[in-house]
């Protein structure tokens, strides 16, 4: 090959190796460009959904092992030197975001079954990651797996400590809750049978009064709808709670009445008022009475019969008045 053809050779080759390179520092530039100015979306609740990295960014692996997040305290180095108004500081912080993802999802199954949507366990969880990320201080020696994960579950445990009650309840009251389990699976493996009160208040170290208001706490940690249907002994179809509930109290119509008519027997003459005593408070036949006053049974007779006509139409009228 001549001197003139190889020096050709040599420049068409460098050309194509910068080309090469310009293309990839372009491409380089505009995947920034892309993760920067896509904005990130938000959840119904305000948490963010790190979706901001450019597809061919995205982690080829999503496992929740340990050893996924070895490497990445470098991350929080480069983010040490970038100021906090710096665009790429945002795309590079996403980016770790979505690396440590799992472990967020990974804490919020660990918790799920307690009587919270998942939904809203894993966006509690990757809120807390989001705060451990932020925190996170590189410089002190630990890795970010030990900060991360007390981090993400103490926020979780906070969510259930104080969102997930129906009914407020003092925070107390809460912690001891919060033990009630363990220590009752404790004493009947130790005993072999339920533990009793007593037995529990000893074993949390607390008063038996905190430990009865605990136990009748628990009841409303979840407070149930009066429209779930359930089944009712010999009934083939489920009744709603709401219908199960009360029934017609016959009280409320002698309360009623009684305050219809004890005006009314306020304003009898004394002759009459005591007779009624007599008769229907005393229990006296009316031929006690009548020797009790010294007059005759058919006298006795007469003033019931009139006096409880008067009172009944004095009620009824009443009650049929308008004005009432």
């Amino acid at each position: 090959m001549s001197s003139g053809a190889s020096r050709s050779h040599v420049g068409r080759t460098a050309i194509a190796d910068n080309s090469r390179v310009l293309s990839n520092k372009r491409q380089d530039h505009d995947s920034i460009t892309r993760a920067v100015l896509c904005p990130s979306r938000i959840h119904d609740r305000g948490f963010p959904m790190i979706e901001t990295t450019a597809r061919n960014e995205r982690p080829k692996s999503r496992t929740t092992t340990a050893d996924s997040y070895d490497n990445i305290e470098p991350w929080f180095d480069r983010l040490a030197e970038l100021d906090t108004g710096d665009a790429h500081r945002l795309v590079m912080r996403n980016k770790v975001l979505q690396l440590c993802m799992p472990l967020a999802d990974h804490i919020a199954r660990r918790f799920a079954g307690r009587g919270e949507e998942f939904d809203d366990l894993q966006q509690v969880a990757r809120l807390g990651l989001i705060q451990a990320v932020d925190r996170f201080d590189v410089h002190r020696g630990s890795s970010f797996l030990a900060f991360a994960v007390p981090t993400i579950m103490g926020e979780v445990r906070r969510h259930f400590r104080d969102r997930a009650w129906s009914v407020r309840v003092p925070r107390g009251l809460k912690e001891i809750h919060g033990l009630l389990n363990a220590a009752t699976e404790a004493l009947s493996q130790r005993f072999g049978r339920a533990p009793t009160a007593r037995e529990l208040a000893a074993e949390l170290d607390v008063d038996l009064y905190s430990l009865t208001q605990a136990l009748v706490a628990r009841n409303s940690y979840r407070a149930e709808s009066l429209d779930r249907l359930t089944r009712v002994d010999g009934q083939n179809t489920p009744l709603a709670v709401l219908d199960g509930l009360g029934a017609d109290e016959p009280c409320y119509a002698l309360i009623e009445d009684a305050m219809v008519v004890r005006p009314l027997l306020a304003a009898l003459p004394e002759r009459e008022r005591h007779v009624l005593t007599l008769r229907f408070f005393g229990y006296q036949t009316q031929a006690q009475i009548a020797d009790r006053l010294g007059v005759s049974q058919m006298q006795i007779s007469r003033i019931l019969s009139s006096t409880l006509n008067k009172l009944r139409a004095q009620a009824l009228g009443e009650c049929s008045d308008p004005a009432q």
